[in-house]
């Protein structure tokens, strides 16, 4: 056998078992790039992530899936399968099924918070301090109702009953950094902050402050559910946006 043939035979590995990753290559979790696809013919949406990076992956599909199906929806499989690695790979940064669910919701009412945020961020330039409360209390509602008609699948994710996932963002539980918006401050925080504002403007009475929150988060909820899950399915999305500036000025005025 000659010198060249030789070499060609060691490049290509013929004959050597695990040739495939060389010596010294560990395997990983990542599947190959572009010709591995699932046993129903669908490749991968995406074939590798970054270093370190895995954990993220899984919930940014997971959000996905949670957008496209509510929870039901996420389930690790098929979050393993969109960031492109084995199924047992999810279980290094998830226990289970219900630790990746927690995640998501949380992503889900950061959103949410993100949502409220950003209408707060409209009254701004209110100068009118009793004015500019109020503006701020009807945001929170605008942006929570907008945020439930629009990402209706991520809005069921955040408040769906779930076994063996917390209900995150309940008032009877310590805040969770994961749950907030920009401000730092989750959905329910916002609410309570935009409450104390009306009282420090003098437009809410003290004595009126305690547990407004749980009668306007009440009134706000109870009618995104209506819309999404009851007998105004099918409403008008002008009708809508009407029904629900009315609820909030009723709020607005009745606390």
């Amino acid at each position: 056998m000659s010198e060249k043939p030789r070499q060609q035979a060691a490049a290509s590995g013929a004959g050597t078992p695990g040739s495939a990753q060389g010596p010294d290559r560990k395997p990983d979790d990542r599947k190959p790039d572009e010709s591995r696809r699932d046993r129903t013919g669908a490749a991968p949406t995406r074939s590798t992530y970054r270093h370190g990076d895995l954990r993220r992956a899984l919930i940014e599909a997971g959000i996905d899936l949670a957008r496209q199906g509510g929870p039901e929806a996420v389930v690790l499989r098929e979050a393993t399968r969109r960031a492109g690695v084995v199924p047992n790979a999810a279980y290094r940064h998830f226990a289970g099924r219900q630790d990746l669910l927690q995640s998501v919701r949380s992503a889900a009412l950061s959103a949410l918070a993100e949502a409220m945020e950003a209408e707060i961020d409209k009254t701004a330039a209110i100068a009118d301090p009793g004015g500019q409360a109020r503006a701020r209390l009807r945001a929170v509602g605008t942006g929570y109702l907008r945020f439930a008609f629009a990402e209706t699948g991520l809005f069921r994710m955040a408040f769906a009953p779930l076994e063996g996932v917390r209900i995150a963002g309940d008032a009877r539980e310590p805040a969770d950094p994961a749950n907030a918006g920009r401000s730092g401050l989750n959905p329910f925080q916002l609410l309570g902050a935009a409450l104390d504002a009306m009282v420090e403007a003098g437009v809410l009475p003290p004595a009126r402050r305690p547990g407004a929150e749980f009668l306007a988060w009440s009134s706000v909820h109870g009618l995104a559910m209506l819309v999404i899950d009851g007998p105004l399915r099918g409403m008008p999305e002008i009708q809508i946006e009407a029904v629900s500036q009315r609820l909030i000025a009723m709020v607005e005025k009745g606390l």
